[in-house]
């Protein structure tokens, strides 16, 4: 029997299902085909939440040091894309920074203000679309200043951004990409140059360039710019977006704010901001129900394990008081569980806490109605909201 007949759900599985509502399909997965050939994937994919684990954990067997990992072929090297002493030697450098005391004593205070100046722009007006004008920005801000590159903008920063996640997705998608990537990868590595040589400069990537040369630590910028910036922007986005949908359980938190930091686990548990992760079979292996063969690609649904009956009851329930919510795998697992995950949780807080604070009555559009979308990535395209202005 062939690996297409030994798994007709996987065969029957298309990849815009999954971006547009995979939520069913991957349920399905789950209960009949938790390690499942998708064709159109021309992968395995992996939805139950133990084998996820077994798969993030063991980076021998799975790893993400491969030529077919398109990050690093834009631009080079980096934690993300190594395993083993390299990736411990090129990620031990911006470990600290990260740790909890760490970023509340660096990034809170900035945090407020670029909140509280976003909010402030938009107050007036009575109705936004967030993702672009809040939290999309705010990501942006963040970023910027926790790399601290010198002579660089927001703008700067996210023009950058915007041309290397192109690159990397044309990649994967299988097209050639376009010369806009490798340019805006330059111009950073540029960036952290002039930063490293700037003695009056202090940020991470300098203390960075004690350990690492000016390419890796140029490499390992541009994976923190693109998970502070995209994963981010998604975090808060979904989290206003089931807060919003769910008016009983939004008066929860209003009434005990001690319920934010649930309801943003909660969020991360429905929709990760970065639905899959991939790895890639270094030796043939046995995992769950399928032989996985040396060189085959296994790509974890943390979309899927996330709602894992067997770990979550009712998964697909939004409950901020759930008590395990903290057990979701938006953060992924393993060597590489997310460097900056505390940072992103603070952002989150403290940008809900002021627009739930500031904005009176603030709802969905019911004009303009949002769900989440992306294959990889999963955000709302547009979330437009409304509120009632000041008198």
């Amino acid at each position: 029997m062939s690996v297409v007949d030994s798994c007709p759900l996987g065969a029957a599985t298309t990849l815009a299902e999954l971006a547009r509502d995979p939520h069913p399909r991957l349920a399905l997965l789950r209960a009949q085909e938790p390690v499942s050939w998708l064709p159109e994937l021309d992968g395995w994919l992996v939805t139950r939440r133990d084998l996820a684990l077994s798969v993030m954990r063991d980076a021998e067997t799975f790893t993400v040091d491969d030529p077919r990992f398109s990050t690093a072929q834009v631009v080079g090297p980096s934690m993300l894309s190594l395993d083993g002493d390299f990736h411990t030697r090129h990620r031990e450098p911006f470990t600290a920074p990260f740790r909890p005391r760490a970023v509340r004593d660096g990034f809170a205070a900035f945090i407020e203000r670029e909140t509280d100046r976003l909010i402030t722009t938009l107050e007036p007006a009575g109705v936004a679309e967030l993702r672009r004008s809040f939290a999309g920005p705010l990501a942006v801000a963040v970023v910027t200043e926790a790399l601290g590159l010198v002579g660089t903008t927001g703008d700067t920063v996210l023009a950058w951004y915007d041309s290397i996640v192109q690159s990397v997705s044309d990649i994967t998608a299988g097209h050639e990409a376009g010369p806009a990537g490798v340019a805006a990868y330059t111009q950073l590595r540029r960036a952290v140059e002039a930063t490293v040589a700037d003695r009056n400069a202090s940020s991470l990537l300098v203390s960075a360039a004690g350990q690492l040369t000016v390419p890796q630590v140029a490499s390992n910028a541009a994976v923190l710019m693109f998970g502070g910036i995209e994963t981010t922007e998604a975090m808060i986005t979904n989290a206003l977006l089931h807060l919003l949908r769910h008016p009983d359980q939004l008066a929860l938190v209003r009434a005990d704010a001690d319920l934010l930091d649930g309801a943003i686990e909660e969020s991360l548990r429905l929709e990760p901001g970065a639905a899959v992760v991939d790895r890639y079979a270094t030796r043939d292996t046995v995992l769950g129900p399928a032989t996985i063969h040396r060189g085959d690609l296994v790509t974890v649904s943390l979309t899927g394990a996330n709602r894992d009956p067997a770990v979550f009851p009712d998964p697909d329930r939004f409950d901020v008081r759930r008590e395990n919510a903290r057990l979701q795998l938006a953060f992924a697992h393993g060597p590489h569980y997310c460097l900056a995950a505390h940072l992103a949780r603070l952002e989150t807080r403290i940008a809900l806490q002021q627009l739930l604070d500031r904005l009176p009555a603030l709802r969905l559009d019911p004009d303009r109605p949002a769900a989440p979308y992306g294959l990889v990535f999963r955000k709302p395209v547009s979330l437009h909201v409304l509120w009632e202005r000041g008198t």
